[in-house]
């Protein structure tokens, strides 16, 4: 998932689709452009919200083994310090000397002159960049906390997963999907794709709290080992072959080709819902598929599985200005925008896990936070 959130960074780098720091222009003519949208929008469909679905797996089991109080410092620990870290530090110092996304307005001021408004001009909350998932999470944790102090009692019956229960059948995961893709379509009409308030997108929360929710009851029911492989596969098939075709159709019928891309994004549009409904149906259909598959295939830890896993965390938290750095000394290179999305991509990856493991994870005061 990590280096999926690497991989989307440089797609949104080359196609102009989305928000980042550093986009290089021109934008790919519609071939490329189609090929990035399909490739950002089928991420975008699962891989936030299962990160979400894990962190929420890990929540209860964390609350039972600490309860509220050390629940709660652990995590503002966690997520809090990493955030704050970002905000105060990575990001200024990305935005001034790596992205140079600061100098637009007043090339002439200096870092301190620039921090300092950043301070006072109160942009420093919209300054999490990528850990704007923390800070997200933190809040979720806090929410859940309040909930089990209020309605929980904590006991020796609440201190484990529970009894294990079927994993939800197919009625019970098409409502899930459509209590998704309606309150993700009235969420749009007044906040659309693209839009955020102090970097939080609120378009996708429909999403991440579902998912987030799911991921508490899998830990209570033991939906991860009471999931059948037949059930992965078949969602599985339906978002790897159902997924394309019923994309290409919404592209299609809904006018994104003839330059109506936007009714796609929100606001009071059928081409809105529809792409509301693909999202949820996508993300949701992936993610047990991806769930069902590493379970079954990848349901163990060697060497390298270790060292992804040590310092992944590391590399979300420290990435950006690494993989900006690689696209800016790249720019001058001739090439197709998908070919130097590749090449951004895996060197992204090479780069910063390299640099997580071999200096900011070796650095004391980093480690205890990443």
């Amino acid at each position: 998932m990590i280096m999926l959130v690497l991989s989307m960074h440089a797609a949104v780098t080359y196609s102009g689709l989305g928000g980042w720091y550093y986009k290089e222009g021109p934008q790919p003519g519609k071939p490329e452009l189609v090929v990035f949208a399909t490739y950002q929008a089928f991420l975008q469909s699962f891989f936030m919200g299962l990160l979400f679905f894990i962190a929420g797996y890990f929540v209860p089991g964390a609350y039972d083994r600490k309860g509220a109080r050390r629940f709660l410092r652990d995590r503002a620990f966690r997520l809090g310090w990493p955030s704050l870290l970002y905000i105060f530090v990575i990001g200024p110092l990305t935005e001034f000397y790596v992205a140079r996304s600061w100098a637009g307005d007043s090339p002439d001021r200096s870092f301190v002159q620039e921090y300092g408004h950043y301070i006072t001009g109160l942009r420093f909350p919209g300054g999490s960049g990528p850990l704007w998932f923390c800070v997200a999470l933190l809040i979720f944790c806090c929410v859940y906390a309040g909930w089990r102090t209020l309605t929980v009692r904590r006991t020796k019956s609440n201190t484990s997963t529970g009894t294990p229960r079927p994993f939800p059948g197919t009625g019970t995961i098409t409502v899930f999907i459509l209590s998704i893709a309606t309150a993700s379509f009235l969420v749009r009409i007044p906040w659309p794709n693209g839009t955020d308030f102090y970097n939080m997108q609120f378009c996708d929360f429909s999403q991440y709290i579902a998912f987030f929710i799911a991921g508490t009851l899998a830990y209570r029911c033991s939906w991860l080992t009471t999931l059948p492989d037949a059930t992965g596969n078949r969602w599985g098939f339906f978002g790897r072959i159902g997924g394309p075709v019923c994309w290409f159709a919404l592209l299609i019928g809904g006018g994104a080709l003839q330059g109506h891309a936007g009714d796609l994004s929100g606001g009071m549009h059928w081409q809105s819902m529809g792409m509301c409904l693909w999202e949820a149906m996508v993300g949701t259909a992936l993610s047990i598929w991806i769930i069902a598959l590493f379970r079954k295939r990848f349901n163990g830890q060697g060497r390298w599985a270790r060292f992804f896993s040590d310092n992944a965390f590391a590399v979300y938290v420290f990435h950006p200005p690494m993989l900006i750095s690689i696209t800016l000394g790249m720019s001058g290179v001739p090439a197709p925008a998908l070919l130097k999305f590749l090449l951004a991509t895996v060197l992204s990856i090479i780069v910063s896990f390299a640099v997580a493991a071999l200096v900011i994870r070796r650095i004391p005061v980093l480690k205890r936070i990443v």
